[in-house]
């Protein structure tokens, strides 16, 4: 029965490439910020997702090592990211478009209720107060 060590090739990576995946990664997280500010449309959800994916690829290929793994465990990995992205996609899109569907923004439910008290009152009727 061979050993761990055995099965496993051992790789060292050298600086060079960890500080370029740090540049990188800084680089990304400047984008996110520029991101935050820009107005894509109904795409904002869809370009900060792809960022995040991006980031969090890299970190898992060469911090976390899945690039010089098993290939299974990295396309496993990158596929379970893209995924999830995925999902929360299109639960965020459904739940950014519902005010389409219904009538009632938000607001209180029973606007009376005791927990209320120290809050100042809320205009129910949709225009502006004067005071504000």
């Amino acid at each position: 029965m061979s050993s761990h060590s055995e099965t496993h090739q051992r790789h060292i990576l050298p600086l060079g490439l960890y500080l370029n995946v740090f540049v990188a990664l800084l680089t990304f997280t400047a984008i996110t910020v520029w991101v935050s500010y820009m107005d894509f449309g109904v795409f904002n959800l869809l370009v900060a997702m792809t960022v995040a994916v991006v980031k969090a690829s890299l970190v898992a290929m060469y911090f976390m090592h899945l690039r010089y793994d098993n290939k299974l465990y990295t396309i496993s990995f990158l596929l379970s990211i893209f995924l999830l992205g995925v999902f929360i996609i299109l639960t965020l899109f459904d739940t950014l478009r519902r005010d389409d569907i219904y009538d009632i923004k938000g607001g209180t439910i029973k606007p009376n209720a005791a927990m209320y008290d120290n809050r100042p009152p809320v205009d129910t009727t949709g225009e502006a107060s004067a005071g504000n």
